[in-house]
């Protein structure tokens, strides 16, 4: 891994992310940061084979902050500066739809909640009038909105419909209905302290979020982790994968009508859940990853492993067999690869649609060849994003197999670090079972955290989802809402 830091003037950005892109690059985080002497915009591009990070710092005046758009560079770019313009005040000229993205209407003008000198929240009203959602006007066309409350125990989201007969000409998802600062909740503490913190930015993702903020201060820290520390996190990457991708399996055979299926699931994920019990203490697998290491308190067997993967390939192929599940499946909502490219999409969804990409390949923490591999499909519809999971089960069954052999319980820890003197910053990149998830760190002098920026793969692929509904039927809206299986509190940090 080589780790590049540049310090440019505005005017230069787009320049040096044209060619950082043109390069086989993405544009894989961007946050602003509030300095004694000013703020500042931190880009992260990252790029495979090999393993290559390049940071741009932009450094702005605090009165007047603006940043050229690189909108027309980068559809995330887009979203990333929206963000920062709602919760820093920075302004990215030249965007082509400066709108609120974070901010919602009752959020006061120029109050950014990000701000050393944002001070408590005034007196919330209605300063910008409601959302602007797009009217689409013709004979036959209607609207459905649905949400933000809905039923369950999921979070806020609101989706506006519009509709023809039962066909979707355009969806609009309105989010961000429960912004908690998290971020802003990282500053100040020691890392140690965090983890907690890390662990619930999103619940289904205790493992992956956990390890890239790990990974991220070990980075800014020069703690050297032990190979098989390494591979302890990696087994509980997988195992969280499994857990995940065996629900969703369930849960997109009951959006067909096939309960019996997704109880037979459910079955195989309650076994899974008992599994990461044993392994670390907790059903999530909270606990597990450590700074500078893991602890497992059992291997898991890998005998048990083959036994639920082949369970797994069984009910799979049960589901594809039965004409009800596969009519409903196949061509349903289909996201191309054109689309998911430019849109910047990640994990199954990405891969679904032809995109190959994994960081545990692209950016790995360990070495996990040659059990590794990354399946890809190329329909790109709910029967793609059906194969891919169970396709990348079976991969991680024997991920998991192949890092137990002569492994012990026990805890593997280099934590507080020595060795090299601490760097300012790091980043943790980790294939989240959704996709890849990215934190960044500083740390202050003291040693504590000044600001952690996360970037979880909900936050890029939510846009994906209206895009691959655009002339699907409204009642395939919950079976593609699932093939997709995004995360409000990831996204809504």
């Amino acid at each position: 891994m080589t780790t590049t830091a540049d310090d440019i003037d505005p005017a230069r950005l787009p320049e040096r992310a044209a060619a950082l892109l043109s390069d086989g690059h993405r544009l894989a985080l961007a946050a602003a940061h509030e300095d004694p002497d000013g703020l500042r915009a931190v880009y992260l591009f990252t790029a495979p084979g090999p393993d290559r990070r390049t940071e741009l710092h932009v450094r702005l005046d605090r009165d007047d902050p603006a940043v050229p758009s690189l909108a027309g560079l980068s559809f995330p770019a887009g979203r990333f500066e929206r963000e920062m313009h709602d919760l820093y005040g920075i302004v990215p000229t030249g965007h082509p739809l400066p709108r609120r993205l974070v901010r919602h209407h009752h959020w006061p003008r120029g109050w950014y909640p990000m701000r050393a000198d944002a001070g408590p929240p005034p007196p919330f009203g209605d300063p910008a009038g409601p959302y602007p959602f797009v009217r689409v006007d013709g004979p036959g066309v209607y609207e459905i909105p649905v949400g933000p409350v809905h039923a369950g125990m999921i979070e806020p989201g609101h989706f506006r419909f519009s509709v023809v007969g039962e066909s979707i000409l355009k969806l609009k998802a309105r989010l961000w209905f429960v912004h908690k600062g998290l971020e802003e909740l990282f500053q100040g503490r020691p890392p140690g302290d965090a983890l907690q913190l890390a662990e619930r930015v999103s619940g289904d993702t205790t493992v992956g979020h956990a390890l890239a903020f790990c990974l991220a201060v070990e980075d800014a820290a020069g703690c050297v982790v032990s190979p098989g520390g390494q591979r302890r996190r990696a087994l509980l990457l997988e195992l969280e994968r499994l857990y995940n991708h065996v629900t969703d399996l369930g849960a997109l055979c009951n959006d067909v009508g096939h309960s019996i299926l997704n109880a037979q699931f459910g079955r195989i994920r309650e076994q899974l859940l008992r599994l990461n019990a044993d392994v670390t203490g907790h059903r999530l697998l909270r606990g597990g990853v450590l700074l500078g290491g893991a602890v497992l308190r059992a291997v898991p067997d890998p005998a048990a492993l083959q036994a639920i993967g082949a369970d797994v390939a069984e009910l799979a192929g049960l589901a594809l067999g039965h004409t009800v599940v596969a009519d409903r499946f196949t061509g349903t909502a289909p996201l191309s690869s054109a689309a998911a490219r430019d849109l910047g999409a990640l994990g199954p969804v990405a891969r679904a649609s032809g995109v190959d990409a994994d960081a545990r390949r692209d950016h790995p923490f360990t070495d996990l060849r040659p059990a590794l591999t990354v399946p890809t499909a190329g329909t790109g519809d709910v029967l793609a994003r059906f194969q891919i999971r169970v396709r990348e089960i079976a991969a991680s069954i024997e991920i998991v197999r192949d890092l137990a052999y002569a492994m012990n319980p026990g805890l593997v820890s280099a934590w507080p670090p020595t060795g090299r003197p601490r760097r300012a910053s790091g980043v943790g990149i980790v294939e989240g079972w959704r996709g890849a998830i990215v934190h960044r760190v500083e740390l202050a002098p003291d040693g504590t955290l000044a600001r952690v920026k996360i970037v979880d793969p909900s936050f890029l692929n939510w846009p994906a989802l209206p895009v691959a509904l655009s002339g699907t039927i409204v009642p395939d809206f919950p079976l593609v809402n699932k093939s997709f299986n995004l995360s409000y509190a990831g996204n809504d940090l």
